[in-house]
């Protein structure tokens, strides 16, 4: 036992000087910074949460941070076990479940990365969106406007309003003078069709300036992850102080309006079925923004004493998203009420900064032009941590031996640059989607959260798994066995929140659609392990854990990690059939 930890740190010791790995450079700080993304993701979702939850939706942010905060005390504890890993808890999870099957222990990674990956494409779509606001603002007519007037006057229009009312003449007359104003960068479209009926694709301006804030993330991160936690430190505190402003000046000057508050009803306006099921929806989705800082446990294999900085960077940041995501739901929700929040501008994103520009500056033109660059700075603090985090996990896959082995290269400065390059290639093609339409961006987030929540679920339970199989190998720290045993229970809610809420977002059919790409890991992980590897794994996989690759050791918890596994395949199916949406009209 000595001898074998000895090794262990040996190798710990050794990876610091390893110029062909990850480079030992970073503190729990760094991470921290790093993670400090996550609180903006607040600001992506939380018209669309308004929209689905109603007068709801800060309570459901409340509870799902605080089941994020105590969910990241088990990855704590679980990546404390894997020194010499990064990736974070997807990889140290499926460690555990490694001993039980070869194909969920891979569902593990591959669910962690395509839930983390959209991140990208999502924020640049709506970064997009501010700059093209900013260069190329789209005109603004009322009824009253002059030109509406002149058009509604002018001859030649007669026939376009004849035997219409002097509402519908005025809207007809501003959509034709919109058409006519709108800049030629905000309708230029090198393609515009539609995919299987499913979403749009869109190749305009909105694709070509996210694609160019994808690029400028790759070139800082090419520099490695001590540059990228430095950047993101700078940008952390200029997008996290007025996100803390937002949340607290409301409640200080007066704007806001407790009825905003109540009744703590769904928007149908009973606790019905119906409205069960859109409680539960938005529960679904806020979890893909509020249990996001786990992201911090990414880089245990870059801290230069991983031991004490893992669960420093994993809590701190959960304190963090807790007072951010709190405060500025609350602030949002009491001053715009349920009809300001479901405005197209709030629900897409791009209206957010006006928005926060009116809580706190009466909407003075300086304070809000101010808060659209703190916009844009906050999408590119969460894509920057997304592509960092994703790349990670898909580096770890290849290195581990789940996915190919291209995957698992890093540059001269411990980037891992073959991920970070299929993380680019994966959301140009998602932009293309997230590009058109709230519709299409909804979709792309139910479907990545179904994959998000089976993560979760299978990592909260290798907690468990890993204290039975591997209770001889030391634990850095060792969380309380009533936060493990809790985590453990909120994973089976988590899958419930999927089975009843996957279908509240845009598409019925989206619980099974991301069903179908949580498969794809089959054929992927197949190639790798029987094709590229011949039927072994890699020596060093398991040796956190005294184990040689080829003995996966005793499964001590039996019968355990199967039954918990029908039991999770229960509680999705019963919750997806047994709550539904109201019919339509």
């Amino acid at each position: 036992m000595t001898i074998a930890t000895q090794t262990r740190d040996m190798g710990v010791g050794a990876a610091s000087a390893d110029t062909h790995g990850l480079h030992r450079t970073l503190d729990w700080k760094g991470a921290f910074w790093i993670a400090s993304g996550v609180p903006a993701l607040v600001l992506i979702s939380i018209g669309g949460m308004g929209a689905t939850a109603g007068k709801l939706a800060f309570l459901v942010w409340m509870i799902s941070v605080l089941m994020g905060l105590i969910q990241s005390y088990s990855y704590a504890e679980i990546a404390g076990l894997f020194a010499n890993k990064s990736g974070g808890a997807a990889v140290y999870g499926a460690a555990a479940w490694l001993r039980y099957s070869k194909l969920i222990a891979p569902l593990s990674v591959w669910c962690n990365w395509f839930a983390w990956t959209p991140v990208l494409s999502l924020g640049c779509a709506v970064a997009a969106g501010y700059i093209l606001n900013a260069i190329a603002p789209l005109p603004s007519f009322t009824a009253e406007s002059p030109q509406v007037l002149a058009w509604l006057q002018d001859a030649s229009n007669a026939a376009a309003i004849a035997g219409k009312s002097g509402a519908e003449a005025a809207n007809i007359a501003i959509t034709a003078l919109t058409a006519d104003a709108t800049p030629f960068i905000r309708s230029f479209k090198l393609l515009d069709f539609s995919f299987f009926g499913l979403a749009k694709i869109e190749v305009g301006a909105t694709f070509f300036i996210g694609a160019a804030l994808m690029l400028a993330t790759f070139a800082v991160q090419h520099r490695g992850i001590l540059g990228t936690a430095r950047i993101q430190m700078w940008i952390g505190l200029l997008v996290i102080v007025p996100m803390l402003i937002v949340g607290i000046v409301p409640f200080l000057t007066g704007n806001v309006e407790y009825s905003n508050f109540t009744p703590l009803v769904p928007p149908n306006g009973a606790w019905d079925n119906a409205g069960w099921t859109m409680f539960l929806g938005a529960l679904f989705i806020a979890g893909w923004s509020s249990y996001a800082f786990e992201t911090a446990v990414c880089y245990t294999r870059e801290f230069k004493n991983p031991a004490a900085d893992t669960k420093k960077a994993i809590i701190a940041a959960g304190i963090l998203c807790v007072v951010v995501y709190s405060l500025v739901a609350a602030s949002f929700q009491g001053h715009l009420g349920l009809e300001g929040m479901t405005q197209p501008g709030i629900v897409d994103g791009t209206g957010v900064a006006a928005a926060m520009g009116d809580m706190v500056g009466g909407n003075n033109a300086i304070v809000v032009h101010l808060l659209e660059m703190m916009m844009i700075l906050a999408l590119i603090l969460a894509i920057m941590m997304a592509m960092a985090g994703s790349s990670r996990t898909l580096y770890q896959g290849g290195v581990d031996g789940w996915l190919p082995k291209y995957l698992g290269h890093v540059n001269e400065h411990g980037a891992p640059t073959r991920a970070m390059w299929t993380d680019l290639v994966f959301n140009l093609g998602l932009l293309t989607f997230a590009a058109s339409d709230a519709t299409a961006y909804y979709l792309i987030l139910s479907i990545s959260n179904v994959g998000y929540m089976l993560f979760i679920f299978l990592n909260l339970q290798s907690t468990w798994i890993h204290r039975i199989d591997s209770p001889h190998i030391p634990r850095p720290y060792r969380a309380p066995n009533w936060l493990v045993a809790l985590g453990a229970f909120l994973g089976f809610v988590n899958l419930a929140l999927m089975g009843a809420g996957a279908k509240v977002w845009g598409n019925p059919n989206a619980l099974w659609y991301g069903l179908i790409f949580a498969a794809l890991i089959i054929p992927v992980f197949l190639y790798r392990h029987y094709i590229q590897d011949g039927g072994k794994f890699p020596n060093h996989m398991l040796e956190d854990l005294d184990l040689k690759s080829q003995d996966l050791g005793e499964r001590r918890a039996g019968f355990l990690p199967y039954l918990t596994l029908l039991l999770a395949a229960g509680v999705v199916l019963s919750s997806h059939y047994y709550f539904q949406l109201p019919p339509t009209p």
